[in-house]
C-alpha cells in the first residue's frame, strides 16, 4: 500500500511502501527527494513543470494515487510545458510547427481523459441584478 509521508519535501513524489527496500537501495526519485533522475536545476521551466504537476495532481486528488496515475500526470506536465514553449514562440512572432503543436494538444487532452479529468464548462452567465446595477452606474457617470 502506498501512502504519503507527512514530512515530505515533494508532496506528490514521496510514497512509502509496506514492503519497501532500504532507502539506499532506491533511487532519489522513488524516495521523493527529486522529481527527475538527473536534477534539471532551478530553471524557469523546471519551476513551471513542478507547478503544473502540482496542479494536475491537485485536480485528480492527492490521496491514493497509483504509480500509473503519478506517471501519467508527469507526462501531462511534460506535454503542457512543450505546448507553453511553442505558444511563447508563436506569441513572439516566430513560426511554429502547427501540426506538432496540434498533436501535442490532442495527446494532452487524451492523457487528461485517461487520468479522469473532464472538461467542465464554467457558468459565466452574469447575475441580472448585478448587471443592471453596473449598467446604471455607467449611465450616471
Amino acid at each position: 500500500m502506498m501512502e504519503s509521508s507527512p514530512n515530505q519535501k515533494n508532496q506528490f513524489a514521496v510514497r512509502t511502501l509496506s514492503d519497501a527496500r532500504p532507502a539506499k537501495g532506491r533511487s532519489a526519485v522513488t524516495n521523493g527527494k527529486r522529481l527527475h533522475v538527473v536534477a534539471p536545476g532551478d530553471t524557469a521551466w523546471a519551476r513551471r513543470f513542478r507547478d503544473i504537476l502540482s496542479e494536475i495532481i491537485s485536480d485528480i486528488g492527492r490521496e491514493g494515487l497509483s504509480e500509473g496515475q503519478r506517471q501519467l500526470a508527469r507526462r501531462c506536465a511534460t506535454i503542457a510545458i512543450q505546448c507553453e514553449k511553442m505558444e511563447g514562440e508563436a506569441a513572439a512572432g516566430h513560426e511554429i510547427n502547427i501540426d506538432v503543436y496540434g498533436q501535442l494538444v490532442d495527446r494532452l487532452g487524451r492523457a487528461f481523459q485517461r487520468l479522469g479529468l473532464k472538461r467542465q464548462a464554467r457558468d459565466i452567465t452574469p447575475d441580472p441584478l448585478a448587471y443592471a446595477r453596473e449598467s446604471g452606474d455607467e449611465a450616471t457617470a
